[in-house]
């Protein structure tokens, strides 16, 4: 897993996020993977899955829309490229 050092953090930085760590009862280590993990994945964030989800159930598409559309599906395998 990798391993990241902050340099020059200022000494009334590092005592905030002890204090916070420990408001929240976890380590000052694990209270700064919490914050960056908040900061680069937030929960607002788009996850492609439940748009598609909802997007159908804005459709009014159901499973039965989708299994009516498999049978017509092209299952033949492609043909290799030919670079000849």
């Amino acid at each position: 897993m990798p391993a990241v050092t902050i340099r020059n953090l200022s000494e009334a930085t590092h005592r905030a996020l002890k204090v916070r760590a420990a408001q929240h009862g976890r380590s000052t280590e694990a209270e700064m993977r919490d914050i960056l993990e908040s900061a680069v994945r937030p929960d607002t964030r788009l996850r492609l899955g439940a748009a598609l989800a909802e997007r159908s159930r804005r459709l009014g598409l159901t499973n039965e829309d989708v299994d009516a559309l498999s049978p017509a599906r092209d299952r033949t395998p492609a043909e290799p490229l030919s670079f000849e």
